[in-house]
């Protein structure tokens, strides 16, 4: 019984990051979904920065805790490490699909291209997803949102951890994922001043917790192997790495 709560708690956990994945794309780009992020009714400027804000700053505070190894060993001390990855990619979704349903719209335009300059830049938005999509695939998928964990309970395996591996994607930057989002955030036909806000606080967070956070623990974990993959290849923007001697 007890396996099969956890298989279902996995299950569930990962069909709400797809739906807040898949809603990502819509609120991002104003596409289809009922709430995006130039969108409902808006308040006075100064308040619905600071609520956006607030927002964005609830879910950085998680994402950023919950990633980090003294976390996920806390973690394991009290509850089955399984489901770590999937209570991480649970509430992450959450408060993704928190964010979709209280972002306050600023819908000042800030530049606004037309014709062929805005169809380049929809497909641009478009590959930025595809980016951030294929890139868990070159790495481990499942591993990633915590279905392999969840499997290797159900089998009575120890729970393994994904080899460091460079592929595909991961040969131009280390951090594909991240370069997908920043793409997808900032190719905007339409930007108004509350995607702005969204995108520049969103990139910013990016960057500072990949080179502070992530890639500390990075070099912790695999060690010498990435301090080399490190020296070969940029973090995240394509073609910037330095030649070292």
């Amino acid at each position: 019984m007890k396996k099969l709560l956890i298989i279902l708690y996995g299950g569930a956990s990962y069909l709400v990051f797809l739906i807040a994945f898949i809603y990502a794309i819509g609120f991002v780009g104003n596409l289809v979904v009922p709430k995006s992020i130039d969108s409902g009714i808006e308040a006075p400027t100064t308040i619905s920065v600071l609520i956006n804000l607030g927002l964005l700053s609830l879910f950085a505070v998680q994402h950023s805790i919950m990633a980090r190894p003294v976390f996920k060993k806390w973690f394991a001390n009290y509850i089955n490490p399984a489901i770590e990855r999937s209570t991480y990619v649970l509430l992450s979704s959450l408060l993704l699909l928190l964010i979709y349903w209280k972002w306050q719209p600023i819908t000042t335009v800030v530049w606004e291209a037309e014709n062929m300059i805005s169809t380049i830049l929809t497909v641009i938005f478009f590959l930025g997803w595809s980016i951030v999509f294929l890139s868990t695939f070159m790495i481990s998928h499942f591993e990633l949102f915590g279905l392999t964990q969840i499997y290797e309970n159900f089998k009575d395996k120890e729970l393994s951890y994904p080899k460091f591996q460079v592929n595909l994607f991961y040969k131009i930057v280390r951090h594909p994922i991240m370069l997908g989002f920043v793409i997808a955030f900032w190719a905007s036909p339409t930007m108004t001043l509350g995607h702005l806000l969204f995108t520049v606080v969103t990139t910013v967070y990016i960057f500072v917790a990949v080179k502070f956070l992530e890639e500390r623990d990075l070099k912790k974990i695999i060690g010498k192997d990435y301090e080399e993959y490190q020296k070969k290849v940029p973090m995240i923007i394509p073609f910037t790495q330095k030649k070292r001697s």
